[in-house]
């Protein structure tokens, strides 16, 4: 009796085995932002941390829309380039690695960084049931920081009173060390 062939395996498969299973989850499906096409945003994606690198813990996965970048599986941290950039907010900033981050809590656990001061602006979206923010902002600030800082977050005790302005009344964003606890 002679041996029966050996069939190949699809190369797909053979890359998913070596590279490890997380490697090959499935694209995760993405909206660019409106700007996601600006000379600015393509500096940033170019130096994203990639595959086998980790954001916050969580290994790279491939998206499909362009100025985007995520890491997880579940997906655990999401970065959109091209977003509008803020205006003064009463939202808490944060600086970390010496990107201007406001802070937007309303969606919990979900959390929503947005830079302030850069242009493009770079949101990332961090669910705190699988990832830390502070990691997660720190471990993209090296590329986040190849778009250039217009202005930087203050406090109201940073603003000097105008005429029929209250001393320490501010819509600026107050300047905090770093997002506690996420």
């Amino acid at each position: 009796m002679e041996p029966k062939p050996r069939r190949a395996l699809p190369a797909a498969l053979i890359i998913c085995l070596l590279a490890g299973l997380t490697a090959c989850a499935p694209t995760v499906a993405l909206d660019p932002a409106p700007d996601a096409t600006s000379e600015g945003c393509a500096e940033v994606i170019a130096r994203l941390p990639r595959s086998p690198a980790e954001v916050a813990s969580l290994p790279a996965r491939e998206t499909d829309a362009q100025g985007t970048g995520a890491w997880g599986s579940p997906v655990g941290v999401i970065l959109r380039c091209g977003v509008a950039p803020p205006g003064p907010s009463t939202l808490p900033c944060y600086t970390v690695n010496s990107v201007d981050w406001l802070e937007d809590s309303s969606g919990a656990p979900n959390y929503v960084f947005t830079t302030y001061g850069r242009v493009p602006a770079v949101e990332v979206i961090v669910d705190s049931k699988l990832a830390s923010g502070t990691a997660a902002l720190n471990d993209l600030a090296n590329a986040v920081g190849t778009i250039k800082p217009t202005k930087k977050c203050i406090g109201a005790e940073d603003v000097l009173p105008g005429e029929g302005e209250v001393p320490g009344e501010s819509t600026s964003p107050a300047p905090a060390p770093s997002p506690s606890g996420r």
